[in-house]
């Protein structure tokens, strides 16, 4: 099983393409917790809402591992968490960072235009240029292994699907 997090800013299409390769070949996804429980519980959050999202996270990907997929999505997981509290709260819990990593994570620019849903923060450029640095910070800060995703639909479609089948591959 190859575990692919989608990763990155706000509005960035994370959710649009774990759906898109769902439909298409299939392949499980993970949905975005933390806005499940924005849904539920309203923006106003604390750091113990935070890691109340890594747990409800990783409740939703262990279950859904335990089918054994050829490929499982991740639209995000406790890394972009880490950054959610460093940019709400300028500081990471290391227990965000201590979470299993997926095998490859899919940073996704954010060139595309940001969408107001009622659950996002940061639709101006500056602080979206910054939410996708923290995003892209904590990456390098664990260490994973991870590609830049952008561009037009179809390109961010053609670049994640190179990207897991190099993975996926017995030679990474």
């Amino acid at each position: 099983m190859l575990t692919v997090c989608f990763h990155g800013a706000e509005s960035t299409g994370k959710s649009v393409m774990a759906a898109r390769l769902n439909q298409r070949f299939g392949w499980p996804v993970v949905a975005e917790f933390g806005r499940e429980y924005c849904e539920t519980h309203g923006t106003d959050l604390v750091m113990a809402d935070l890691l109340a999202i890594a747990e409800g996270h990783m409740a939703a990907t262990q279950a859904a591992a335990r089918a054994r997929p050829e490929v499982l999505i991740l639209d995000t997981d406790q890394l972009m968490t880490a950054a959610w509290a460093q940019m709400l709260f300028e500081e990471v819990p290391g227990a965000l960072l201590g979470y299993a990593k997926a095998d490859l994570y899919l940073l996704f620019e954010p060139d595309v235009p940001w969408v107001a849903d009622g659950t996002r923060f940061f639709g101006e450029s500056d602080e979206r240029g910054q939410f996708a640095a923290l995003a892209q910070s904590m990456l390098v800060l664990a260490g994973v292994r991870w590609e830049r995703i952008f561009g037009s639909w179809a390109d961010r479609e053609t670049q994640i699907l190179a990207a897991i089948a190099a993975a996926a591959s017995p030679n990474p």
